[in-house]
């Protein structure tokens, strides 16, 4: 069987969610059959593993609805890819897709790296549900990366086919040397859109003596300044968008790792930082208590009191908060993700 797989949505110089997922997906699936990539940009492969591969046009080009003419020429039996968008026109090919999560149809304000007609498209695209149905309904199986999301799509009757559940996982190596940190360092790893509220996490030091939030993503001059403001002085450090070594460095240490959202598609830093042993103060959101089980604290969406008093809660016992946080990690890994997705494009 030959197998392509759609690594176009990996980024060219840092890793964002889907370039990660692709990039650790690819990899682990490499390991257990042959596959080749596509891609659009031989930059791409810097943060691709070394598999043989296919140029062919980018996602956001006009070209995408009929990219199946370039993709048939390769003569794949089944071509996976890690978004919705890939254009099918005409495909000679089995095909199956995945949604990741449902964010954007609540939360309209779209990735800030697209050209503005793309915006404006983004836009309309999620002001109702059927554009989604028939581009679900074109596939011949869809992949989702929670159960929280498969049950929504469910909910809102998304696509008449298969969906699979292949889950996320953590690219850091797990930390088993924890031990309870003598200071209160806490973590905040994500982008800083309005959904994702870490204006609740700076108001929640003002409960927290003594703690520094560690805001390891690049935030915009606005951002940072509004943060400032909301918080108490000296209790913001911005890193800026850190290295993973950085990122691990300072998971190592922390009391804990906190988000805020109010939606979320899957939680990769809860797993990241559980992996660690490093226990997670999130807020009360299916998608969280799904990946963070026993491994967090929860509290309510927009309460920054509340946020406080998780994290004063694993502190109590934190040592078997930790133990808790590991041992949920262990159920997220790349290698067991690829055996679900191998099984599905098999039977596909």
């Amino acid at each position: 069987m030959r197998i392509l797989f759609d690594c176009r949505y990996t980024r060219t110089d840092r890793h964002d969610g889907i370039s990660r997922f692709s990039s650790e997906l690819v990899r682990a699936l490499s390991e257990r059959h042959p596959v080749e990539m596509l891609i659009s940009d031989e930059r791409q492969l810097n943060l691709l593993p070394d598999l043989p591969w296919h140029k062919i046009s980018a996602p956001t080009s006009a070209r995408e609805p009929w990219v199946a003419r370039q993709v048939n020429k390769l003569k794949p039996d089944v071509v996976y890819t890690p978004m919705q968008t890939m254009g099918d026109a005409g495909r000679t090919y089995r095909f199956v897709s995945t949604v990741h999560d449902l964010i954007y149809y609540s939360n309209r304000t779209p990735p800030r790296n697209l050209p503005n007609v793309l915006r404006l498209a983004w836009r309309a695209y999620h002001l109702w549900w059927w554009p989604l149905r028939m581009t679900l309904d074109r596939a011949d199986a869809v992949v989702t990366v929670s159960e929280t999301t498969r049950q929504l799509v469910s909910k809102h009757r998304l696509t008449k086919r298969q969906v699979v559940v292949v889950p996320n996982a953590s690219t850091l190596p797990p930390n088993t040397t924890r031990s309870k940190p003598e200071r209160r360092e806490l973590v905040y790893m994500g982008s800083f859109m309005p959904y994702k509220d870490v204006d609740t996490l700076a108001k929640a030091l003002h409960h927290l003596p003594g703690a520094r939030l560690h805001l390891m993503s690049k935030a915009r001059p606005e951002d940072r300044e509004r943060l400032l403001g909301l918080a108490p002085p000296d209790t913001l450090v911005f890193h800026d968008g850190a290295t993973d070594e950085e990122y691990a460095a300072v998971l190592a240490e922390a009391t804990a790792l906190m988000s805020a959202s109010r939606d979320e598609g899957f939680g990769i830093p809860l797993v990241e930082a559980m992996g660690f042993g490093t226990p997670v103060a999130v807020s009360d959101i299916p998608i969280f208590r799904e990946i963070g089980g026993a491994g967090a604290a929860y509290f309510p969406v927009g309460d920054s009191r509340a946020a406080a008093d998780a994290v004063l809660e694993l502190e109590r016992n934190w040592e078997e908060h930790s133990r808790l946080a590991r041992a949920q990690a262990e159920k997220f890994d790349w290698g067991k993700s690829a055996d679900i997705l191998l099984q599905l494009l098999l039977r596909v």
